[in-house]
């Protein structure tokens, strides 16, 4: 599905030049959960937004379907981006003025085909991440955890290939986290590809593989013998809050 090779990106400022990316390749099958992992500065950012066609490679090649995404101009790149990826950010970008169901239905009024059925389409995404019940609630009525749920609809409502989630649970609590952990999880076992950028070690482990950025480079690409179960975590942490 999934295919880099050889990419790099070199940033430009005047005569400083600044390379982030120095010869990243993988691949990426449909249906993996795949975590990429590095501290600040080792360029996951920078590599996010190559694999959701929101920046170009300097050099190297990344296939998507088959078809070279560094060879696709702007108006191709959007198609991909709106058909093809879901994006989840840690900041949620939820419009704060208008409802969950509105705030979900944001990609389908952006794109070249709005259906009919656009609205039974939302509400059935915000019902798959628990929130069938919030649909008219605007975010400063919902938790954290509750707005990255509606920005994980909201990522859904395409039906894209991929799910590419950036620092999903790095504004929530540890509860709210393994909420999304769940759904992600839920999301893998039912055959989507999920992308998710983390710099933490603990959140990374709820995936099937762990690729290590480094300086640039690849430092580590492994499977996980045993991801962390979200579910099994939700319900322990049930368990203490009835204990206390």
């Amino acid at each position: 599905m999934l295919q880099l090779e050889g990419i790099e990106k070199t940033y430009l400022s005047g005569e400083v030049v600044t390379p982030v990316l120095k010869g990243i390749s993988f691949e990426i099958r449909p249906g993996e959960y795949v975590a990429i992992m590095g501290a600040s500065g080792t360029g996951k950012s920078t590599l996010m937004n190559i694999l959701g066609c929101l920046d170009k490679p300097t050099a190297g090649h990344y296939r998507l379907d088959d078809v070279d995404m560094v060879n696709l101009g702007d108006d191709e790149l959007s198609h991909v981006r709106n058909h093809k990826i879901g994006f989840v950010f840690q900041q949620f970008h939820l419009l704060q003025r208008t409802t969950a169901l509105k705030n979900v239905l944001l990609p389908l009024i952006y794109s070249d085909d709005y259906p009919e059925e656009a609205e039974d389409l939302a509400e059935n995404a915000l019902a798959m991440v628990g929130l069938a019940d919030r649909v008219d609630y605007r975010p400063n009525q919902l938790s954290g955890g509750q707005q990255q749920r509606v920005a994980i609809a909201r990522a859904l409502i395409t039906n894209p290939a991929i799910i590419l989630a950036d620092e999903p649970t790095g504004n929530l609590d540890s509860r709210s986290g393994a909420e999304v952990m769940a759904i992600f999880q839920r999301l893998h076992r039912d055959g989507r590809t999920v992308i998710m950028i983390t710099h933490d070690r603990d959140v990374a482990q709820h995936a099937g593989r762990m690729i290590v950025l480094d300086d640039g480079r690849v430092a580590e690409d492994e499977l996980v013998d045993e991801p962390r179960d979200a579910e099994a975590e939700l319900a322990a942490m049930g368990q203490t809050e009835e204990a206390a």
